[in-house]
């Protein structure tokens, strides 16, 4: 059975499994990073600069809890995704 992946693009071999220090969110993302701006709760800096303010960072509050690899990347991301698919947790 062919499942749509929602965190990363199908196919994806190896990815970051990340939670959020402010949110609580946890996602998946290609990064694998120690720490990656969350991308719920993360702003992008706004880039349109006076001549008097400095350049912004985007926070880094999503915290990497592992690296998943091979066929556990599915597996997790169909399991983060439970609440977007409406429960479909057959394969657990």
């Amino acid at each position: 059975m062919v499942r749509k992946m929602y965190y990363v693009p199908d196919g994806t071999v190896k990815c970051g499994f990340y939670e959020c220090e402010e949110c609580g969110e946890r996602f998946l993302s290609l990064h694998t990073e120690s720490a990656i701006p969350c991308p719920t709760c993360g702003e992008e800096p706004d880039m349109e600069l006076g001549p008097d303010e400095e350049i912004p960072e985007a926070a880094e509050t999503a915290k990497l809890l592992q690296i998943v690899e091979g066929e556990e990347v599915e597996k997790m991301d169909a399991l983060l995704s439970l609440a977007i698919t409406g429960g479909d947790y057959e394969w657990i």
